[in-house]
């Protein structure tokens, strides 16, 4: 009797979290993404028994095209003359390649849309390092009494069960035109032999396609499971970062067009933009009922006032060109502040220029 510590097996692990955007990039980088090989090899089969049935007329004449050349033409070739056995394989060749070829470029075609659609474009040369960790044999029992395992045995049992069930039906259904087959001639029985067993195998591979769908979904929920973190793992990862400094500094640039953004929204309120007139651009707004003094909605230095004055344009607010205003609002005032009293005085003019161009008055 051997004794053996079932905890070895046992889960006991506090990951409960969801994997991270980081993680999950992390571990596409070493090629662990979540792929079923079974959908691939399904759909590969499927497609080459129907691109058999349509190509099997093409198939059917290039066979026949070789026999008769070995049948009925090889005495036209001199088989002691190298140049004509040349001629002979090359022939051969060519209707051998125009028989295959269709077959193979569906195949392939299938094979990389399939697992493109799945993982997308990844290529990692990490999948073929050696690990030694593999080696470990309470890690092989752990993956042999593994819920994976027991997937894969039911998995392959449940196939042989379709396979029979859909090929014994199939022969059911056709064991009336079966029993015809013995007043025709062999030529028309090997076609219908051919077309039926076709038919039948295309039929197992849309079952398997069920088969397929359950593994897929399966292997998406362990590998979800297999990537798992605990929070603790997700506060280090939070934590390494936050001290990144190329991490940092796109956090910094993506508040920068956020708050870009928001205030390019506040320019269609302004009564009228101040500019220098190409490196500065301010926007104001004077609401006597909030504020007793007007404040800045928006300001920007170089491409930013360049977009404050597109959208200014864009929305019909009056764009005046005054350089020390428009300098001295930007050094001075921040956006959602009051102008100060100092330059009370010229944004006043400005702001009763543009009120008598509108027709409206300032108060």
């Amino acid at each position: 009797m051997i004794n053996i510590n079932l905890q070895l097996f046992a889960d006991t692990s506090d990951k409960t979290e969801k994997a991270t955007p980081k993680k999950r990039s992390d571990l596409r980088k070493k090629g662990q993404v979540m792929q079923s090989k079974e959908l691939p090899s399904n759909l590969i089969l499927l497609i080459m028994f129907i691109s058999l049935r349509i190509f099997g007329k093409n198939v059917y004449e290039g066979c026949n095209r070789i026999f008769n050349m070995f049948f009925t033409h090889t005495s036209a070739y001199n088989l002691q003359d190298p140049n004509e056995i040349m001629k002979l394989v090359t022939f051969v060749t060519l209707e051998i390649v125009k028989m295959v070829a269709p077959f193979f470029i569906v195949a392939i075609l299938i094979g990389v849309l399939s697992t493109y659609v799945q993982i997308g474009f990844l290529f990692t040369t990490e999948v073929i390092k050696p690990k030694f960790s593999n080696l470990n044999p309470i890690k092989g029992l752990k993956k042999l009494f593994s819920a994976r395992s027991f997937f894969e045995l039911l998995k392959s049992i449940v196939k042989v069960i379709l396979i029979g069930w859909v090929a014994w039906s199939s022969i059911q259904n056709e064991f009336i035109n079966m029993m015809k087959l013995m007043d025709l001639p062999v030529v028309s029985v090997a076609a219908y032999l051919v077309d039926t067993a076709l038919s039948i195998a295309i039929k197992i591979c849309f079952a398997l396609l069920i088969v397929s769908a359950a593994d897929y979904y399966f292997q998406w929920r362990k590998y979800e499971k297999d990537i798992r973190m605990s929070k603790q793992e997700i506060k280090e990862e939070y934590k390494q970062m936050e001290g990144n400094p190329e991490i940092k500094s796109k956090i910094k640039q993506k508040q920068r067009e956020i708050s870009m953004r928001r205030m390019l929204k506040e320019v269609p309120l302004a009564d009228v933009v101040i500019t220098n007139p190409t490196h500065y651009a301010v926007a104001i707004k004077y609401e006597p009922k909030k504020m007793s003094a007007p404040y800045v909605l928006a300001k920007g230095v170089d491409y930013m006032a360049k977009r404050i004055r597109e959208v200014a344009k864009e929305n019909k607010i009056h764009t005046v060109e005054n350089v020390a205003l428009a300098q001295a609002l930007y050094n001075t005032v921040d956006i959602g502040q009051a102008v100060p009293p100092e330059l009370y005085k010229a944004v006043a003019e400005v702001l009763a220029f543009v009120y008598e161009l509108e027709g409206r008055s300032p108060v």
